[in-house]
């Protein structure tokens, strides 16, 4: 195989969402968000190894902030399976550590599956293996009847939200998750890239609220070809931990995916965020796949 590796195009999305479908099933992944995340993203790097019109590859470098000391840059890396051993993960791996060195950072964050394939890779090239990773599914049709609010506090969706308030919330949260994969941009990127990602169902994304202030929030995305959505990010902010506000925003999320004709809930979490895991279990999600987070200092 002769591989070519240059900056993605929107032209590459659908060949990227095929190969994201087979190394990360659970993730919702659709040509038409790719596409539209290639145009819009300013705070990323993407590259893509392609076998004449074929994508066999995918990399990116979530870039940090210029300000930020030393940062940790968070990386991916795929490869087709039928295209491994080729060289082309290695040639990837090389190109974003590059860019991402480039950029400031001192250690490198990747997610690698859980095969001895894929972590023999990484410990190859000098990534230590850090946490584990689950990813879960649930099916829709035995979905709970959502769980009310506490008294004083209202449930809305993402069409009755100011997404400043949503954007406030996640950034209060992004820091506690222990596997240091919920990073995000500055608002006006994000407000481009992630409120009005085509993926993202607003209809579907529940916030618990008070007075104008969002105390809990469930992100969905959404993938109709499949049948299945993808909850992008659930969290509490700090203050409105302990009062069960998680349950309550994605039980009601699950029903309304049940509801508009979705088969499969998919979500991943760090194996040792207990609280959230336990709030799934209860949901009925069950572990269908793992993987792990690994480091490397540059």
């Amino acid at each position: 195989m002769v591989f070519e590796i240059r900056t993605a195009a929107p032209e590459d999305a659908a060949g990227i969402a095929r190969l994201w479908a087979v190394t990360m099933p659970q993730l919702v992944m659709t040509a038409r968000g790719v596409a539209a995340g290639l145009r819009r993203a300013k705070s990323r790097v993407v590259l893509v190894a392609v076998d004449g019109p074929e994508v066999v590859g995918y990399a990116n470098i979530y870039l940090p902030d210029p300000a930020e000391q030393a940062p940790r840059v968070r990386i991916t890396v795929h490869v087709a399976p039928a295209s491994r051993r080729l060289g082309i993960g290695s040639a990837l791996l090389e190109h974003v550590t590059a860019g991402a060195a480039e950029a400031g950072a001192a250690r490198l964050l990747v997610v690698v599956g859980d095969d001895d394939e894929s972590k023999g890779f990484a410990t190859r090239r000098g990534f230590i293996i850090g946490r584990r990773m689950s990813h879960s599914k649930a099916e829709l049709s035995a979905a709970r009847e959502p769980v009310a609010a506490p008294s004083g506090l209202r449930i809305v969706d993402y069409e009755q939200v100011d997404p400043r308030q949503v954007y406030l919330a996640e950034a209060a949260v992004r820091d506690d998750d222990p596997s240091g994969l919920s990073g995000g941009p500055a608002y006006d990127e994000w407000l481009e890239s992630y409120w009005n990602h085509p993926d993202l169902r607003r209809d579907l994304s529940i916030a618990v609220v008070d007075g104008d202030t969002v105390l809990s929030f469930v992100t969905t995305t959404a993938g109709p070809e499949r049948s299945m959505i993808w909850s992008n990010l659930t969290g509490t902010i700090p203050s409105a931990r302990g009062r069960g506000l998680a349950k309550v925003v994605k039980s009601h999320a699950l029903a309304r995916a049940r509801d508009a004709g979705f088969r499969i809930a998919s979500t991943g979490n760090d194996a040792g965020n207990a609280p959230m895991l336990a709030v799934n279990e209860w949901l009925g999600y069950r572990v269908s796949s793992s993987a792990w987070t690994a480091e490397k200092a540059l």
